[in-house]
């Protein structure tokens, strides 16, 4: 049995290995030390509590691509035959590290900062712990541009809405340059009892494939993100600006998943946004534009941090009597893209097909859940949780409460979308409802986004019945509208 002193990266949501704080300590640490490095990954009741169907199926992906990663990088002497270079766990973290260092000579461990409040309340203690046993134990900064605590108003408080907050940010010191992947990794190379293997996790969707979908349209691992990140610099970033809200036209970047699981950092999209808008003077603009949706997310994090629960309790406090309506069978029909408004059918049509929904169209749909349906937006939260790829504990929570008007720096009140005036304005040939709501695909331009404005004779002409073989709207956008207006205004009094 090896004698040589262990230093621990416990992997969670930075899953891979450029530009990684933490990895480049531990691979520090074992090289200074004589010694070596053990990569953990933890499948404990915080991480398995933020995953939904989606995520599972994207998170067993990512694992098995790192795995890889790691093996191609090890020292030659390594053995690794026996077992995966990345060793899997369940259970609580706490548990597993104890287990681990009664046999094993574990001398340091290090891993990347998360946000949300059990992920903070579990470092903490697991750090705790570690240092009274006399280990290095650090955490990094890996997976924002800034930290939460970093940024403030002048007068030393949270920031409450975005614009000012970015603002600041981009006064703050310039964010560090991206460094490279170790070259090579010392690897600890002896069993370590209660690893598991990938299958035990139980990942895989069940109990049938769902998520054929989702490998069509993504390729998980630190690859596919960089894959997609120069793809997405190199076709799509100049017409960003112009034709982001636009769901017919593929330009927006769809990083949002990999940046979810830490497959590529926040530090090398916008410093390779930045070389783009350095080598092509006059589109600084687009570029801009991009790292602004960047910031959002840095700013759902700040929010995070500084909520005590994000996921359940209105930021306003005054939504949480707000009388939401019981109606699972609206529901239903908006979950599974049946309620008669077309764009919001493509959208969760897609949503279900591919894991992934165009952001305007993710505001779209959300709109008429919570405001014309008034069906609580922590059903919509739930459903979004279970079916987006990129679901994670900042952006969809501080997402869903903004659509719903009680979050920070949240659409108002009386901001209702109507579902046909978007439609024609964001898909105007109706391409993308045509993709996803075949069933319309012969209706005229026109009447594509309002089918129900269409006369008998087109109808039967795009061999369309209403309420046959496509349902008629849930409500009517003007009742729908009115209804808002007057709940919103009733807790407005109150």
């Amino acid at each position: 049995m090896t004698k040589r002193p262990i230093a621990i990266m416990w992997f969670r949501n930075d899953l891979r290995l450029a530009d990684n704080p933490a990895l480049r300590a531990t691979t520090q640490w074992a090289r200074e030390h004589d010694g070596c490095v053990l990569p953990v990954f933890i499948l404990d009741p915080v991480i398995s509590d933020q995953l939904g169907g989606a995520t599972r199926w994207w998170l067993e992906k990512s694992l098995t691509s790192l795995d890889r990663s790691i093996a191609e990088r090890c020292d030659v002497s390594a053995n690794i035959g026996a077992f995966s270079a990345l060793r899997l766990f369940t259970g609580k973290a706490s548990g597993v590290f104890d287990s681990i260092m009664e046999t094993r000579p574990v001398g340091a461990m290090f891993w990347n900062r998360l946000y949300d409040q059990p992920s903070i309340t579990r470092d903490t203690g697991i750090k705790a712990t570690m240092m009274d046993r006399g280990l290095t134990c650090e955490s990094f900064k890996a997976q924002l541009l800034f930290e939460p605590w970093e940024v403030k108003t002048g007068g030393g408080t949270d920031f409450k809405v975005f614009s000012p907050f970015w603002r600041a940010c981009q006064k703050s010191q310039p964010p560090r340059a991206p460094f490279k992947a170790p070259d090579t990794i010392t690897l600890f190379d002896q069993i370590i009892k209660g690893a598991v293997e990938l299958n035990t996790l139980d990942l895989s969707p069940k109990p049938f494939d769902w998520a054929a979908g989702l490998s069509e349209r993504f390729t998980p691992g630190e690859k596919g993100a960089m894959d997609q990140l120069f793809e997405f610099i190199d076709d799509r970033l100049q017409d960003y600006a112009d034709l982001r809200d636009r769901p017919d036209h593929r330009v927006t970047s769809e990083l949002s998943p990999h940046l979810r699981f830490g497959e590529i950092s926040p530090f090398q999209i916008f410093h390779t946004a930045n070389h783009f808008a350095d080598a092509n003077p006059g589109k600084g603009k687009t570029a801009s534009k991009f790292l602004s949706e960047l910031g959002w997310r840095e700013f759902a994090h700040h929010i995070l941090f500084h909520a005590k629960d994000l996921r359940s309790a209105p930021l306003q406090d005054k939504f949480r009597d707000f009388a939401w309506a019981d109606a699972p069978d609206d529901l239903e029909a908006w979950q599974r893209g049946q309620t008669g408004f077309p764009i919001v059918d493509a959208g969760m049509r897609e949503l279900w097909h591919t894991g992934y929904m165009h952001n305007r169209v993710r505001m779209i749909v959300g709109s008429i859940l919570v405001k014309h349906l008034l069906i609580d937006w922590r059903e919509g939260l739930a459903w979004f949780d279970d079916t987006l790829v990129d679901a994670c504990p900042a952006n969809n929570p501080f997402s869903w409460q903004w659509i719903g008007g009680c979050g920070a720096d949240a659409a108002p009140y009386f901001r209702i979308f109507n579902p046909v005036l978007q439609g024609e304005k964001f898909d105007p040939k109706g391409a993308y409802v045509r993709q996803w709501v075949p069933e319309l695909r012969d209706m005229p331009e026109q009447f594509i986004h309002k089918p129900w404005d269409a006369s008998p004779l087109i109808l039967k002409a795009a061999g369309v019945t209403l309420g046959e073989t496509y349902p008629v709207p849930l409500i009517g956008l003007k009742e729908g509208r009115e209804r808002a207006l007057a709940a919103y205004q009733a807790l407005k009094k109150g």
